[in-house]
C-alpha cells in the first residue's frame, strides 16, 4: 500500500468506455481516486453525486477524480449515464488495484475479510507523489477530506 510521501505507483485499468486508463496519464495534475463497494448502491451513490457535485471545485485546482471499483465496464457505463458522472470510472474485476493500494477485504471481528471494496480515497500531486489518503471513510468524508487536500497542496504551491 502506498504511503502518504510516496510517488504513488502506475496501475493499468478499463474505464466505462473499456479503454486503458493509466494513473501516469495525469501527470501534471492533482488526482482524486476514491473507491466504492458497488454502484448503485446507497452509499456509493452518496459519494459518487458528492465528487460529481464538487467537480467543478475540483477541477478549478488543475485535478481530475476517478473512481474505482470491481464493478464491470457495463455496469459503470450504465451506473455512470444514470447519475450523470462527469469523471472516469475504472473497473478492477480481479481487485488487484485495490489490494495493492490497501482498499480490499472488509474485516469482520478480525477473524474474517468480507470480499468487498473498503471505501477510500487517495489524493495525489502533480508529480505522482500521494499527498493524502484514507481506507476505509464514510461517503461524504471522502469528498470533503480529499476537498481539504487538494485546496492544501494548492496553498503550498502558491
Amino acid at each position: 500500500m502506498p504511503n502518504v510521501g510516496e510517488q504513488a505507483p502506475n496501475f493499468e485499468l478499463l474505464n466505462q468506455e473499456g479503454k486503458t486508463v493509466h494513473l501516469s496519464d495525469f501527470r501534471g495534475q492533482k488526482v482524486v481516486i476514491f473507491a466504492f463497494p458497488k454502484a448503485n448502491t446507497g452509499g456509493c451513490n452518496a459519494q459518487a453525486c458528492a465528487f460529481r457535485d464538487e467537480l467543478p471545485r475540483i477541477q478549478s485546482s488543475n485535478a481530475v477524480v476517478l473512481g474505482v471499483s470491481t464493478d464491470s465496464v457495463e455496469t459503470l457505463k450504465g451506473w455512470k449515464q444514470s447519475k450523470k458522472l462527469q469523471y472516469d470510472l475504472l473497473s478492477d474485476p480481479d481487485h488487484k488495484f485495490l489490494e495493492a493500494w490497501g482498499a480490499w477485504g472488509i474485516p469482520v471481528l478480525s477473524i474474517i475479510k468480507i470480499p468487498m471494496a473498503v471505501r477510500s480515497y487517495w489524493v495525489i500531486d502533480e508529480k505522482g507523489t500521494l499527498i493524502d489518503a484514507q481506507v476505509g471513510v464514510s461517503p461524504t468524508d471522502s469528498v470533503e477530506k480529499a476537498m481539504k487536500a487538494i485546496e492544501a497542496s494548492a496553498g503550498q504551491l502558491a
